[in-house]
């Protein structure tokens, strides 16, 4: 992952126009493809590391299909506090977690068409020795993208931006956009509740929000159940139909 703007990159800001698009997002376990149609509609997208940990969000857990039904797996946090940054929410996965979660996800997909690719990819994620929940949530994204073949540009608020830690949530959000060189920012359809486009325009920043299209696959032979992790889409797609379906989102 590219965490940090090279001499290049710095040059090359100069020549950025505002058709190119910032996403910024905390970074979540192996997201909904909602999440991935966000990084898609952008081309930096800036893991926002550095913002308080949140209880009971989709940082550190997320749903899988187990037995026709959506069954939520959590990756344990170390004195988990919502007063913590994320890059600093230390995870505690132990020998005895590995062998259930993995247990847990042979049971539900071992008969998918993918399983043995896709567990090779939670294997090489879930095995790492990583400290903090925010360096496994973004190995996670990573590694989907290396699996699918897909070159995109990642950053860290907390390494490209700190100084624009104490700032507002739209100012920092501004701040960080410009400071890539860009003055169009991208945010899910659900952030239409938090930011106005007004407001954004007033710092000098385009907003447009990323509305997914209705995703549907087959699922064995179950009633179809939207919106689980990515584990699931790619257990019941090859990597073509993979690629299309991050393709299936709109900009409003």
């Amino acid at each position: 992952m590219r965490t940090s703007l090279s001499n290049a990159d710095l040059e090359d800001k100069q020549n950025r126009t505002s058709s190119g698009k910032v996403a910024i997002m905390q970074p979540y376990l192996f997201p909904y493809v909602g999440y991935f149609h966000l990084i898609e509609a952008s081309d930096v997208f800036v893991f926002y590391d550095d913002v308080n940990f949140i209880k009971q969000g989709w940082i550190n857990r997320n749903r899988i299909l187990v037995q026709g039904n959506p069954h939520t797996f959590t990756i344990p946090i170390s004195n988990i506090s919502s007063n913590a940054a994320i890059k600093d929410s230390q995870i505690s996965i132990n020998a005895r977690w590995r062998r259930k979660f993995f247990g847990t996800i042979t049971q539900a997909y071992k008969n998918s068409p993918n399983f043995d690719p896709v567990m090779e990819l939670l294997h090489d994620v879930l095995n790492e020795d990583t400290g903090s929940i925010s360096d496994l949530a973004i190995a996670s994204i990573l590694r989907v993208y290396d699996y699918l073949g897909i070159a995109k540009q990642f950053e860290k608020a907390s390494v490209i931006s700190p100084h624009s830690h104490g700032l507002g949530k739209e100012q920092r959000i501004a701040a960080i956009t410009k400071g890539l060189g860009f003055t169009s920012y991208v945010n899910a359809i659900n952030g239409k509740a938090l930011y106005s486009k007004q407001s954004f325009k007033e710092l000098g920043i385009q907003l447009s929000f990323v509305k997914s299209k209705n995703i549907v696959y087959k699922q064995f032979e179950d009633e179809f159940v939207p919106w689980l992790s990515i584990i699931d889409v790619l257990m019941f797609n090859g990597v073509g139909e993979v690629r299309d379906i991050l393709t299936q989102y709109e900009l409003e």
